[in-house]
């Protein structure tokens, strides 16, 4: 399992430099069958990295810009007329793909983001009457531009508890950057060649072996606490996080120990998933938003005041 996962990031990283967490968090939630959000200012390398994993692992591999004026239909497809024999056919549209790069989400309306969220969840879709699998693996990735403003719309909360992780990432450090200048200035970036393997196979076979990581009841009780905590009254929290969200700690948990070659789940692994798995579920108060508050420094805050097992 980890030489599979170090030969994976060592193929993304031809490519990709210093981005871990970012990589960490596709890798995870592709073997817990999660879906990410990633927020950053353009230029991070966000679309380069999905479509290098997806060479990489050999999947399938599409890409949605969204715009104001995107429709439903353009995401999952339509039923078109075909007069030449009187009757409607079925255009499947890019969601029916492995891995979907979906580029600035938060750039089209409620209705056309509402549009994945039955393939985000039941892995389908309907077109007319008729309902189609979306095939498996299956992962939506999402972008959103942090610093635009104007002419984006916020993703409604149903469809943020969709997604698994939400990962923050920021510019590179100055010898990093340097090493990108390089190597897309001089156009020295190399081939990343295809893992042989059949990914498919091996993700049936890891998901077997993620659920025999041990998980200690007190372990399951420090997840529930995290959980719990961001429901209590807190004047910088308006909601806290769903039952959705402790499902997916447990699972990340796991996910993240099986990762690091162990065969149990330690508090660390909890906390680290944490951040990612709750900071898009919990909503920010106006005191909290006009202090400048973050969802990690409470979320911080929650971690150190629980009991570590």
């Amino acid at each position: 399992m980890q030489r599979l996962i170090n030969d994976i990031k060592q193929e993304v990283s031809k490519v990709i430099i210093a981005q871990d967490e970012m990589i960490e968090g596709l890798l995870i939630a592709l073997i817990c069958q999660g879906h990410i959000l990633v927020e950053g200012v353009p230029g991070l390398a966000k679309t380069s990295t999905i479509k290098a994993l997806s060479t990489a692992i050999d999947l399938d591999f599409k890409r949605v810009q969204f715009t104001p004026d995107l429709l439903p239909s353009d995401i999952i497809g339509a039923q078109i007329y075909d007069p030449s024999t009187n009757s409607f056919q079925i255009k499947k549209g890019p969601i029916f793909t492995n891995l979907l790069l979906a580029d600035e989400i938060n750039r089209s309306p409620s209705k056309v983001q509402s549009a994945l969220l039955e393939a985000m969840q039941e892995q389908q879709v309907t077109i007319g009457d008729n309902s189609f699998s979306v095939g498996s693996p299956f992962m939506v990735m999402a972008t959103q531009n942090p610093l635009e403003q104007e002419g984006v719309y916020k993703l409604p909360e149903a469809q943020l508890d969709r997604f698994m992780f939400k990962i923050l990432i920021y510019h590179n450090k100055y010898d990093d950057e340097l090493e990108i200048m390089r190597r897309m200035a001089n156009q020295t970036t190399k081939e990343i060649n295809t893992i042989a393997i059949s990914i498919i196979d091996e993700l049936e076979s890891i998901k077997l072996k993620l659920q025999n990581i041990h998980i200690d009841l007190e372990i399951e009780k420090y997840i529930l606490a995290i959980i719990r905590a961001t429901r209590e009254e807190n004047i910088n929290i308006t909601y806290g996080a769903s039952p959705r969200a402790s499902i997916d700690l447990y699972k990340a948990s796991k996910a993240k120990a099986l990762m690091q070659g162990k065969k149990f789940v330690s508090p660390a692994d909890v906390v680290s998933m944490a951040y990612p798995v709750l900071r898009h579920r919990i909503g920010l108060s106006y005191q909290a938003q006009a202090q400048k508050i973050k969802a990690d420094d409470i979320l911080k805050e929650i971690i150190k005041s629980i009991p570590i097992p």
